[in-house]
């Protein structure tokens, strides 16, 4: 994928952000959990609250970017509003 080679890494404690331009005029978000994290409900519960960040913030982020989101290995004990603060600062860098 372009936005891996071509887009900017961020990274905080538990996640990476790699940021990049796309034509498509809008802003498309791709989540990244590794086995690693846990079983599938722990991993698919990441995920949900992932997308559940970005379409309450799908207005202030800018137009014409890919979002890719990676969670690290210890993503799993964070509560909602841990991961919304985390990432706010993830992708206010971006």
């Amino acid at each position: 994928m372009r936005v891996y080679q071509d887009g900017g890494r961020v990274g905080s404690s538990n996640f990476i952000a790699i940021l990049g331009n796309n034509t498509s005029g809008t802003t498309r978000l791709g989540v990244a959990v590794s086995k690693k994290v846990g079983n599938s409900v722990t991993r698919n519960r990441i995920k949900r609250l992932v997308r559940e960040f970005f379409r309450h913030r799908k207005d202030s982020l800018p137009d014409s970017k890919d979002i890719v989101i990676i969670a690290k290995r210890d993503v799993s004990l964070l509560t909602y509003q841990d991961i919304c603060t985390e990432l706010d600062r993830l992708v206010g860098k971006g």
